[in-house]
């Protein structure tokens, strides 16, 4: 979600042109760029957070989330730097990323254990890289290839642009990234249509032969309101081609209220989000439990809803919310850090077992429900400080206790107890303080 470039000749019409998005949950709040550049228009985002949490684990290590890595410490989230180019059509934007996430994300993809190269190694310290071609057609079109942000689960990757730290079970547990080609299609001022070729479900590399389809359509008709649904199609569990995923997520963002001048209660506005998905063939069967050859069912079904309000001219907000995510199979579901050895998953090649696994087979259940609130004082559109609480619960042991996940010390380098075992709870509640930066 970022600016549209400044620079642009003055016959070209801008997509969204005099739509004001600055207030919407996932996207950038600023409404112009401090830079002036010709052909290039540089970005810089750095998140600086620290989160205690109530369960204090010995190892610091935060489990299930791809906001935070590290309990009891400051730590430098992301760092992005980069930007954006474009010369008579020609366009590309590269962001750089480093810190605690550019380790944390890429873990998540098991796609590099296909083949060789380490793709994770190759890739983890770019958030963003494509170059591409507008089109001055209708209200543009847009033809990019190589890594972009993906639009599924609404919140953003840069937090800076998100009304919540901890984002929900939601956004959590989908794609940030996608590696591939999009088409997008602006066929007037409000619309949005878009469309993607990728490698697959927030991975470097393919799993298997099929790549993975899906697109985009975001209407805003004004400044106050937002639609979108974002849908995908894909075969991405490794060696098992004939296990397909489908997936829809869908959004609604309402601006209510908008008194940027007002002293008290400035602006008002919630966010709204729901998916539903499915995995089926290859032993899983969807919606419904099948019989000994179709398996059990495998869906995930979540939706998370946040209301925030701005007082004192926009320089401070308060937003309160939070979700709920089914996920039987636990296809989706980011796996306890910590306990992941290269030791091979037999049942499916890109996967690996350590020695007290989480499992995520078929018929697997997980439920989880989570909230939050938090208060931000925003003195200007490029920095933002956050006091949030956040409460998250599972149907299963999941998170970090005061054991840790790392070993009887918490330490990585001594040898295990044979008598230990990861401490995971089925509850945790954090505190989490930040400083979000962009320029």
């Amino acid at each position: 979600m970022n600016l549209v470039a400044q620079n642009v000749a003055e016959t070209e019409k801008i997509p969204f042109d005099g739509i004001d998005m600055t207030w919407q949950n996932g996207n950038d709040r600023r409404d112009s760029s401090i830079f002036n550049l010709k052909y290039f228009t540089p970005s810089l985002l750095v998140d600086v957070s620290y989160s205690y949490s109530f369960s204090n684990p010995i190892d610091n290590t935060v489990v299930g989330s791809t906001a935070l890595a590290r309990d009891n410490e400051i730590q430098l989230s992301a760092l992005h730097f980069g930007g954006d180019f474009t010369y008579k059509g020609a366009r590309a934007r590269i962001m750089t990323q480093f810190g605690t996430r550019s380790i944390v994300v890429p873990r998540n993809d098991l796609s590099p254990y296909r083949g060789q190269y380490q793709l994770a190694n190759v890739y983890r310290y770019l958030s963003e890289a494509y170059v591409g071609y507008h089109f001055n057609k209708w209200h543009g079109i847009n033809v990019d290839a190589g890594m972009f942000m993906s639009y599924i689960g609404l919140n953003s990757y840069y937090q800076p642009e998100n009304w919540e730290y901890q984002a929900s079970f939601t956004s959590d547990n989908t794609p940030w990234f996608f590696n591939g080609i999009r088409l997008q299609i602006f066929p007037s001022n409000h619309l949005k249509i878009e469309g993607w070729i990728i490698n697959g479900w927030q991975s470097y590399g393919a799993f298997n032969s099929m790549p993975g389809v899906g697109g985009n359509i975001t209407w805003m008709p004004n400044s106050n309101f937002k639609l979108l649904t974002n849908d995908y199609y894909g075969t991405d569990a490794g060696g098992l081609p004939g296990r397909k995923r489908f997936h829809s997520d869908n959004s609604l963002l309402v601006r209510y209220l908008n008194h940027p001048k007002s002293r008290g209660i400035s602006m008002m506005a919630f966010s709204l989000t729901g998916d539903f998905g499915f995995e089926k063939g290859a032993g899983v069967n969807g919606f419904k439990n099948g019989d000994s050859i179709q398996g059990p069912a495998q869906y995930f079904a979540s939706g998370m809803f946040y209301n925030r309000i701005w007082f004192a001219k926009n320089k401070f907000a308060w937003t309160i919310g939070g979700g709920i995510m089914t996920n039987p199979g636990r296809y989706l579901v980011l796996l306890p850090t910590g306990q992941a050895s290269p030791l091979p998953n037999p049942n499916d090649p890109t996967k690996t077992e350590g020695s007290f696994p989480f499992t995520a087979n078929p018929s697997d259940q997980f439920q989880g429900w989570d909230c939050s609130t938090n208060i931000d004082f925003i003195p200007n559109q490029s920095i933002t400080f956050r006091l949030e609480f956040v409460h998250r619960e599972s149907s299963v042991p999941y998170f970090a206790g005061r054991g840790g996940v790392t070993s009887q010390t918490g330490y990585s380098t001594v040898t295990l107890d044979p008598n230990w075992r990861p401490d995971l709870v089925k509850s945790e509640s954090r505190i989490i303080l930040a400083i979000l930066f962009r320029l």
